[in-house]
């Protein structure tokens, strides 16, 4: 796999520090289980951050710290909430191994659809761009899903008001930024305008997160937009 496209650098730092989407650390830990080279930079953030906490003089602690401990243990959410949140932290901890099979899912994803992406329950949006969504939380009606695009066919054109992660896990693309084939990541913000086009002899399946909806030119992209939620 040669991964040519990699993450920008305030999403490792985000991802490390834990202030992501859920759908968002999704797409990144997926992305890091498959780039050896992402990889090692999320180790990096992670020591330097470990340092920068060592380095930190330790808060005074008041005589009343355990009953307030223990206050908000009482406010604490529902079981259900919290396993929950124990399944996506145990998801993405797996970020590290890549699924030792044939199968192009990445370890965090086989959760979510199980070990291929032949089992994945597709809508269609339009003849040759089907869509899957996944029951990942995202910021400002954003979206977490798979993508799959026929070859020679087209996302339609948009541009976006906050941020998109676009993982490729089959097939390729090419839009205005470059070439984009299996294990590179689109790390996108709201300055790109793109539309890509299939331009494998496969379909393109992709994982896409987003933390605000699409913006797009056309009329037909702003009539299946609130039919899909994009």
């Amino acid at each position: 796999m040669n991964i040519k496209h990699h993450l920008d650098e305030a999403t490792l730092v985000s991802y490390t520090a834990g202030s992501m989407s859920q759908a968002m650390a999704l797409v990144v830990a997926c992305h890091i289980s498959m780039c050896p080279v992402c990889r090692d930079r999320v180790h990096d953030s992670e020591a330097i951050g470990g340092m920068l906490l060592e380095s930190l003089n330790p808060a005074p602690v008041s005589d009343d710290s355990l009953a307030q401990i223990l206050a908000c243990l009482d406010e604490e959410p529902d079981l259900n909430t919290q396993l929950e949140a124990k399944r996506v932290e145990t998801s993405i901890a797996k970020n590290k191994q890549w699924l030792a099979t044939h199968s192009d899912i990445p370890r965090p994803l086989d959760d979510y659809i199980g070990d291929s992406l032949e089992n994945v329950e597709w809508k269609r949006i339009v003849p040759g761009v089907y869509y899957h969504d996944l029951p990942c939380k995202t910021e400002r009606r954003g979206a977490s899903r798979l993508l799959r695009i026929a070859p020679g066919k087209a996302m339609l054109p948009h541009s976006h008001d906050g941020n998109e992660l676009t993982l490729i896990l089959r097939g390729s693309y090419t839009d205005e930024i470059g070439r984009f084939t299996a294990g590179d990541i689109a790390d996108l913000d709201n300055e790109i305008q793109h539309q890509p086009l299939v331009d494998s002899s496969e379909d393109c399946i992709c994982l896409i997160a987003t933390d605000a909806p699409l913006k797009f030119s056309t009329l037909l992209g702003k009539i299946v937009q609130p039919m899909t939620g994009f």
